[in-house]
């Protein structure tokens, strides 16, 4: 199982004061995270003003800077809420350099022209996938070849829904025949938890981080990604219960 550790995301410091925003923030906790087994990073670069963006210049100096201290390969966000022009996101993603890897999510219009951009610029491809209908709209795509790795995403739904809907995704991804990309699954607010230790159970990869969760899988507010990372690492170690101890 592969830990990926999702630093940011959309959040701010009004959600909680140890989310990195900053470069050196982000540096900081990308090489704690690593420490800690993350092998894996998800992030959000910010322009000056500390806004989410996909300019090319930032986004390559941002994955830089964090790749060279962290030593791990480095992904990061193309989402509609960054640049909602369809075309604009794609041209912008097209001339970055420095990213190992981009999620694209599936149900946001312009994701094919996304992929295609990604492709283009050798970036890899992290297929988002939060609906059995994004998982269909992926094997219908004839992208799918080119994906690096599927993220089946549940994102603030109840626990119960989540897990449910997570093994109908799954279903249709073997049906369809979409079995050579990796998998990674994980849950955003609630369900964050449940369904990484569903993951850890099905033996595929996943991940944890500030842009996830705001607290540990005992309820608290967590202090922060490295805490978080810990914490996936012992539910995934030999002899937990997720892993079937």
């Amino acid at each position: 199982m592969v830990l990926q550790a999702a630093l940011n995301g959309a959040r701010s410091k009004a959600d909680h004061s140890a989310v990195p925003v900053s470069i050196d923030e982000l540096v900081a906790d990308a090489t704690g995270c690593v420490a800690a087994g993350a092998a894996l990073l998800h992030l959000h670069p910010r322009d000056v003003d500390g806004r989410e963006t996909l300019a090319p210049d930032v986004v390559d100096a941002v994955v830089e800077r964090v790749r060279a201290a962290a030593g791990v390969p480095v992904s990061v966000s193309t989402g509609a809420w960054i640049e909602p022009d369809p075309r604009r996101r794609a041209a912008l993603v097209s001339r970055w350099r420095a990213p190992d890897l981009a999620s694209v999510n599936l149900s946001e219009e312009g994701y094919e022209a996304v992929m295609r951009a990604l492709v283009d610029a050798g970036v890899g491809i992290e297929a988002g996938v939060w609906s059995v209908h994004d998982a269909e709209r992926l094997a219908a795509s004839g992208l799918g070849d080119r994906v690096t790795r599927i993220l089946i995403e549940l994102i603030d739904v109840p626990t119960g829904e989540a897990l449910a809907a997570a093994g109908e995704i799954h279903a249709v991804l073997d049906r369809t025949g979409l079995t050579s990309a990796r998998r990674l699954q994980h849950g955003e607010g609630e369900p964050t938890w449940p369904l990484l230790e569903d993951a850890v159970e099905r033996g595929i990869d996943t991940r944890i981080g500030l842009e996830d969760t705001l607290q540990d899988p005992d309820g608290a507010t967590t202090s922060g990604n490295v805490a978080l990372v810990r914490a996936a690492r012992r539910l995934a170690a030999p002899g937990s219960r997720s892993a079937g101890g």
